[in-house]
């Protein structure tokens, strides 16, 4: 197997583990928006009809909103469609606007390593400490936090690594151009 195939091959298995994260992220932001619509739903008819207010809910929204903020921001990095200024990178050249965004995607990968290794802490501290009304460790709060930026790690920084293989070896196939040409 030439040197070429194998770097193809593991710049195919990159996008498609990074595709396949994606799904996932997406999947539990799904599941995490239809707790909060159902719970939300029992808030309100034990509330108006039993007259006896759940209070859990509130606190397991809060929980479930930054699962749902950070996945679908970790999503927008994959698709890059996250913050960014996009006027001064569409009016470069095409290899000046490949290196822009390589940088951007170096940026970001560093920014995951740190968000990640920073949560970290934060994670730890809070385990002993239970959430109200919901009697799980404080730590669930932070985990979205350690998923976002591993989460960045794996989109960006991986991208880099595939930028750096095409540079290399030359550019790579799409999963679904090659599916396409059969």
């Amino acid at each position: 197997m030439s040197d070429t195939t194998l770097t193809t091959r593991l710049q195919t298995a990159i996008l498609k583990f990074q595709d396949a994260l994606a799904m996932l992220c997406i999947f539990a932001c799904s599941i995490a928006m239809i707790t909060l619509i159902v719970t939300f739903g029992w808030l309100v008819f034990g509330r108006y009809v039993l007259n006896v207010t759940p209070t859990w809910v509130e606190q397991l929204a809060l929980l479930l909103v930054t699962y749902i903020a950070f996945l679908g921001a970790a999503v927008g990095v994959h698709e890059r469609f996250h913050l960014g200024v996009a006027l001064f990178q569409d009016m470069l050249p095409a290899k000046l606007k490949e290196i822009a965004l390589f940088l951007i995607d170096g940026i970001l990968a560093v920014f995951g390593g740190i968000m990640c290794f920073a949560s970290l802490e934060l994670f730890q501290f809070g385990w002993d400490t239970l959430l109200p009304m919901l009697n799980i460790p404080e730590s669930f709060r932070s985990l979205s936090t350690v998923l976002f930026g591993g989460l960045i790690v794996a989109f960006a920084g991986l991208r880099v690594v595939s930028q750096i293989l095409t540079w290399v070896q030359g550019p790579v196939v799409q999963p679904q151009q090659q599916e396409e040409g059969c």
